[in-house]
């Protein structure tokens, strides 16, 4: 099944259309083959590039470059997560292996933009987990200690503290950690769609239909032509299961968002002129909320099991319903038709939240599953996965090794139903919080 552009997405849409589209019509063979041009494939993309300036490399994506989950997430590099639950020795030195490949994507995105002077209007401005439940402050505390533990910077702020940073006195306890950033996820993988290497082929809107491996090479079918690669690297993230890569192992989920147009100045001056904020829920199925450097404010309180590869208009309407609640009792005084534009995107979610990162044969790689963190690990792991994919040990690579590995899931029907549950129990847990 074919991954249908659209132009719904707000981060999209601030960018300029791209031309000369190149879409595979022939057969071709290469060194290289990369599946998936979000940050993992780009970042690979660009490493295999530069190590083999010379070689044929092919990065071929579904739909248009970078406009996948990539441009569509909420603009968080984090540092940490919360809702993983570590509280034991044992889980805080797994917390810890977590922050490690954190830090490191952190890391090598303020490398590429500093390299390439690119303006993702990237914001050290950390990011806050918060909640309008008071008796969320246990949780905080906890996710507090485990923070001083590990040599986190943070501090917790209670209702009124919150009420003058956020512009909204919706919550009453958060944690902010000093590490995070925020930037604008679709002006980052465009520069990086600009800086691909010139022995780079980009071909787009080109689905992979099926795929196969013979001795000494991989064979994949196109709607309109054919590639064999010696080695290939998929980097699908929410669609690697869909490809049958570690399929038993990662699992796709679709969540929405929506953004405002930009407040007037009236409209601002309302809820006190806050500077650039992003709010992550305490509980899983709580609401991100972030307030753009340029006045609007970017809602994701939803996340279901659904079919990865089209949401329609009329359920997308559906769902821009609660974030127009959402943003409502946050922000009472706004209007109600101010929400401009309501999209969809998918990410890649594991039984323990880790990371896929594996050689998967001789000559086939695979990375991606993020679990909602898929920024700073995505670019990481794309360009550490091509120097695995060429026999080469570095000091990333022993640290994203280090990491726990995902676990095995159940099988379907267990899965699909298990999960769906899981969601519903979150989501009652999380009702006053959308």
């Amino acid at each position: 099944m074919e991954v249908i552009n659209d132009n719904r997405c707000s981060w999209i849409k601030d960018l300029t259309p791209r031309t000369n589209i190149k879409t595979l019509k022939s057969n071709e063979d290469c060194d290289w083959l990369i599946i998936g041009a979000g940050y993992t494939g780009l970042s690979a993309t660009r490493k295999l590039g530069q190590l083999y300036p010379n070689q044929k490399i092919i990065l071929v994506d579904a739909q248009l470059a970078g406009e996948g989950a990539s441009s569509r997430n909420s603009g968080y590099l984090v540092d940490t997560t919360l809702n993983d639950g570590f509280t034991s020795n044992k889980e805080l030195e797994n917390y810890k292996k977590k922050a490690d490949i954190y830090d490191l994507g952190i890391k090598i995105v303020k490398k590429f933009i500093n390299e390439h002077q690119v303006d993702c209007e990237w914001n050290e401005c950390g990011k806050f987990f918060a909640s309008s439940k008071p008796k969320d402050e246990k949780i905080l505390i906890n996710f507090s200690n485990t923070l001083s533990q590990l040599g986190f910077e943070h501090n917790l702020l209670k209702r009124e503290d919150l009420s003058k940073r956020l512009g909204t006195n919706f919550y009453n306890i958060a944690l902010h950690t000093r590490g995070g950033i925020l930037l604008h996820p679709g002006k980052l993988v465009r520069s990086m769609i600009d800086v691909l290497p010139s022995n780079v082929c980009l071909y787009e809107n080109s689905c992979l239909i099926n795929w196969n491996k013979n001795k000494d090479f991989i064979s994949c079918n196109f709607k309109n032509g054919k590639i064999n690669a010696k080695k290939i690297i998929f980097a699908t993230n929410g669609f690697l299961k869909s490809l049958g890569i570690k399929s038993n192992y990662n699992f796709p989920i679709t969540l929405t968002a929506s953004m405002t147009r930009s407040l007037t100045d009236e409209e601002f001056k309302s809820i006190g002129e806050p500077k650039e904020w992003g709010v992550l829920p305490v509980r899983p199925m709580g609401a991100t909320i972030r307030m753009t450097k340029d006045r609007r404010i970017l809602i994701r309180n939803t996340a279901e099991v659904h079919n990865p590869f089209k949401m329609s208009k009329s359920n997308l309407e559906k769902r821009s319903i609660n974030q127009r609640i959402g943003i409502k009792k946050r922000f009472p005084q706004l209007p109600n038709d101010i929400i401009q534009s309501t999209w969809s995107g998918i990410v890649s979610r594991t039984r323990n939240s880790s990371q896929i990162f594996e050689k998967i044969d001789t000559n086939i790689f695979a990375a991606g599953c993020y679990n909602g963190s898929g920024i700073g690990v995505g670019i990481l792991f794309g360009e550490q996965i091509a120097l695995k994919a060429n026999n080469k040990n570095t000091k990333e690579i022993e640290t994203i090794e280090a990491r726990n590995k995902p676990t095995l899931l159940p099988p379907e029907p267990f899965l699909n139903l298990g999960v769906k549950m899981r969601l519903f129990y979150e989501r009652i847990r999380a009702r006053s919080e959308i």
